[in-house]
C-alpha cells in the first residue's frame, strides 16, 4: 500500500477546533498509510520559555490562528468511502520526538486542584532523545512513553466547529496514554470521509494528568487507516498488544466510570457469548477502571481487559454481527 506524507504547516492545520467543515489536507484509501507532523504549543507558553522551534512551528505562530483556546492539529486525513456509521480503525505504527524538550503548565482556575495550586507556573523539561527520558529539575529522569492526547474524527455536522479540548463520541482530546505505539483506536465515523485529525503531542503522561498537561511536545506518527463498514459503535473502543479498552467521557467522574464498565460489560456479552450478569462478575475480578484525565472538561475514564483472559479475540465482525 501506498505511504504518504502530511507535515505540519499552515495550510495543514487548523488549530483550536474540530469540525465537519474542514476541507482534507489528504484523501486516501483503506489500509495506506500516513506519517503525519505534528507541533504543539502556542507562541504565548513558548515565547516566554525561549525554547528554540522548528521553522514550521514559528510560521504557524506567524501565520495562524486559533478559533478557540486548544491545540494544534494536523489534518484532516479523509478515507474514500468513509460514511457515518462505519468505523476507523487507526493503527498507530511508530511515533517520533520533534524536540529536546517538553513543557509542563499549570493555571490559575485549572486543572485538578486549583483551590491549592493558584498560581500560574510554566516550565521547559529537557528531553533525553537517545535515553528516551525527562530530566526534571527537581530530580528524577522519568522514562518516557510518548503518545498524541488528541485523536479523532470530526464530529457530525450539526455540532459546526467545536472545541478541541473536550473528547467525545468522535474521540479528540482523549489523553490516554496506552495508545502508543502498537495500539489501534476504533473511531464511530461521524461525517463523510471520516476526516481524522490528530496533535497534543505528549512524551509521557500520568493516569489523570493531574495539573492540567503531560509533558507537552511535538511528535511525527506513522498511522495506517482501515475502514470498517457499517459497524454499530458509539464510543472510541481501544486495543493493545496486551488488551481492550472502552472509553467514556463525561463531566461527571462517576457517570464515565458507569458508561465505560457499560460498553465493557456490552462488548463482553456480545463477543464472549456471556451473560451481562457473568460479564459484570467478570469486570469486578480482571477489569482495571482507571482516570484518564481529570481536566479537559469532559473528564474520562478507560476501562481495561488483558485479551489473555478472553476466549475469543474481539473483532470487528463480531461487533458487526
Amino acid at each position: 500500500m501506498p505511504a504518504h506524507h502530511l507535515p505540519a504547516s499552515p495550510e495543514t492545520i487548523h488549530w483550536g477546533y474540530l469540525s465537519a467543515a474542514l476541507k482534507p489536507s489528504i484523501i486516501i484509501d483503506s489500509g495506506e498509510t500516513v506519517t503525519i507532523d505534528t507541533v504543539s504549543g502556542g507562541p504565548g507558553y513558548l515565547n516566554e520559555l525561549g525554547v528554540e522551534l522548528l521553522p514550521e512551528h514559528r510560521l504557524i505562530h506567524e501565520q495562524c490562528k486559533p478559533m478557540f483556546a486548544g491545540h494544534i492539529l494536523t489534518g484532516p486525513v479523509g478515507i474514500r468511502g468513509a460514511e457515518p456509521g462505519d468505523v476507523l480503525e487507526v493503527r498507530v505504527l511508530d511515533i517520533k520526538l520533534r524536540y529536546p524538550w517538553g513543557w509542563n503548565s499549570q493555571l490559575p482556575l485549572r486543572g485538578t486542584l486549583p483551590e491549592d495550586f493558584p498560581n500560574r507556573r510554566i516550565v521547559a523539561i529537557p528531553i533525553d532523545r537517545e535515553r528516551m527520558t525527562a530530566n526534571t529539575a527537581f530530580g528524577p529522569s522519568i522514562p518516557l512513553a510518548p503518545f498524541f492526547g488528541v485523536m479523532g474524527v470530526a464530529p457530525r455536522p450539526e455540532y459546526g466547529p467545536v472545541s478541541s479540548i473536550e473528547p467525545r463520541e468522535y474521540g479528540g482530546n482523549m489523553d490516554n496514554k496506552e495508545l502508543g505505539v502498537g495500539s489501534s483506536t476504533f473511531f464511530p465515523v461521524q461525517t463523510p470521509l471520516a476526516l481524522f485529525s490528530t496533535g497534543d503531542g505528549h512524551a509521557v503522561q500520568g493516569d489523570g494528568e493531574v495539573c492540567l498537561t503531560a509533558l507537552e511536545t511535538s511528535l511525527t506518527g506513522t498511522f495506517q487507516f482501515i475502514l470498517h463498514k457499517q459497524v454499530p459503535l458509539e464510543l472510541p473502543l481501544g486495543q493493545t498488544d496486551t488488551h481492550i479498552i472502552t472509553m467514556a467521557f463525561n463531566e461527571d467522574l462517576d457517570d464515565a466510570a458507569k458508561i465505560a464498565l457499560r460498553k465493557m460489560i456490552a462488548l463482553l456479552s456480545k463477543t464472549q457469548g456471556w451473560s451481562e450478569q457473568d460479564a459484570y462478575t467478570f469486570c469486578s475480578l480482571a477489569c482495571d477502571l482507571r482516570v484518564t484525565q481529570l481536566v479537559d472538561g469532559n473528564k474520562g475514564i478507560h476501562a481495561l481487559v488483558h485479551r489473555s483472559l478472553l476466549t475469543r479475540d474481539i473483532s470487528m465482525d463480531q461487533l458487526r454481527a
